[in-house]
């Protein structure tokens, strides 16, 4: 299990970094949206690109963010029941929701998306909109996401399995909310 184990710690890893790293964005985005307001009230000026690009880097938010958010116990769950029921149990719901539910949804967001973003590249797809930015890169931020949120989804998987077997503890007992 020792080997488990440490790929689910190079897994939190790696999803603790881009989280914290993404973090930052939500300055950029806050900054970007502050000037194109001032610009567009203010002096009357506007831009398409300045536009796109923050809903770009709110998708960026959201999408790199998830795995972060899962390793860190922050997804929305049903804590009345849960919180009430004997750690054992939770590991098994937890475990058995990944395995059933979370990560067949990561792999098909991934599949699905990922033509899209092909696509995107291959035409040099570009927003429509006047000053609009180049597509692939909000594209791809679908399938790289969702790959993200599948490999914390193995960690967690791996961490519910060695608690289950007497070999580690429940991590993140406590929401992000509450910590």
């Amino acid at each position: 299990m020792k080997p488990w184990i440490a790929i689910a710690t190079a897994i939190d890893a790696v999803n603790e970094t881009i989280g914290r790293a993404v973090l930052w964005l939500v300055l950029a985005v806050t900054l970007i949206s502050a000037a194109n307001a001032l610009m567009r009230y203010g002096f009357g000026m506007s831009s398409n690109a300045w536009l796109e690009i923050q809903w770009y880097l709110f998708g960026a938010i959201f999408l790199l963010a998830a795995g972060y958010t899962l390793k860190h116990n922050g997804h929305v769950r049903i804590d009345v029941i849960y919180g009430r029921l004997s750690q054992r149990t939770r590991a098994w719901i937890d475990l058995l929701g990944a395995l059933l539910f979370l990560l067949p949804l990561c792999g098909l967001m991934v599949w699905l998306a990922w033509p899209g973003f092909v696509d995107s590249v291959q035409s040099g797809e570009i927003s429509p909109d006047a000053g609009g930015l180049i597509r692939w890169p909000v594209r791809l931020l679908i399938p790289l996401g969702f790959a993200l949120l599948a490999l914390q989804g193995v960690a967690e998987v791996i961490k519910r399995i060695a608690f289950l077997r007497g070999q580690g503890k429940l991590p993140h007992e406590t929401p992000m909310e509450e910590v």
